[in-house]
């Protein structure tokens, strides 16, 4: 059902389609910021008033479990690395009792996304 594409050479969005379907067989209440999407300078500056923020994860989870309010994965593929944003998002959840972390590995991500969800 899920495959572990070469990290090296596969598309971010190939990554979050395939988490997508994870979560929704989980049945659990998440989402993904399309914060990545393309618009003209005006209707960004509109976003940007309507709060659209820069750095949100890709994933949050609405699911408190265990001592956590809820989990946030920033996915990434190949080589690239979190922003600035993107970290500083990360800490600032965890300040607020969430398991927020990144990873280029389906594996990794699935691994977490179980684990967190077990009762």
């Amino acid at each position: 059902m899920f495959t572990t594409n070469n990290k090296l050479t596969r598309k971010e969005d190939d990554f979050q389609i395939e988490i997508a379907r994870l979560l929704d067989l989980k049945n659990v209440l998440w989402t993904h910021v399309a914060n990545e999407r393309k618009a003209n300078v005006s209707y960004g500056r509109k976003l940007k008033r309507m709060g659209v923020k820069s750095g949100v994860p890709d994933i949050l989870i609405f699911e408190p479990r265990k001592n956590y309010n809820g989990l946030a994965i920033e996915l990434k593929v190949g080589y690239n690395k979190p922003t600035t944003n993107q970290i500083k998002w990360l800490d600032d959840l965890k300040k607020r009792n969430w398991l927020a972390l990144w990873s280029n590995s389906t594996d990794e991500v699935i691994d977490v996304i179980t684990n967190y969800l077990k009762d």
